[in-house]
């Protein structure tokens, strides 16, 4: 392995049905979910498969990509899964889990059935909430917290 190069292996995948979604570890990963029904919430690191091509990793500016926003961000100023390396994260709430299946239970997530999670870390607010957070005028009318996301209109906001 040379500084330039690594290897990620998934853990497990998204999965979507019946409008549940659910976050299915594979069985090798399961003794590494213990102590993990003690948090609340769970931050979970995933690869958008879907967007895993040369011309979405070339895309370093992005043209428009918010109705309210800038005509052009660089790809580090947006959430957009088409970047250098497709890498994702969100933090979701535990609504249950089942450590004999390795499956988390989970209220929403935005990522697609299938895809794969490479890390999973225990939300923490002493490592993971800030104060005086800022964020450009254009996107302060989104939801203050991760909680009121499930019900924003988030497709209203891309402009895709």
């Amino acid at each position: 392995m040379t500084p330039s190069s690594f290897r990620i292996d998934p853990l497990g995948q998204v999965r979507l049905s019946d409008g549940r979604p659910r976050l299915v570890i594979d069985k090798e990963f399961i003794a590494a979910l213990e102590g993990l029904e003690g948090f609340s919430h769970v931050i979970v690191v995933f690869w958008c498969h879907l967007r895993d091509t040369k011309k979405d990793r070339k895309g370093l500016v992005c043209r428009k990509p918010y109705t309210k926003g800038p005509d052009r961000l660089g790809v580090f100023a947006t959430r957009s899964p088409a970047r250098p390396n497709p890498i994702a994260l969100t933090a979701v709430r535990i609504l249950g889990l089942d450590l004999s299946t390795g499956t988390i239970h989970i209220p929403f997530i935005d990522a697609e059935d299938g895809t794969p999670i490479i890390d999973l870390k225990p939300y923490s607010p002493s490592l993971d909430r800030v104060r005086k957070a800022r964020t450009p005028e254009w996107c302060a009318h989104w939801p203050q917290w991760a909680e009121d996301s499930a019900d924003f209109d988030w497709e209203a906001e891309f402009a895709l």
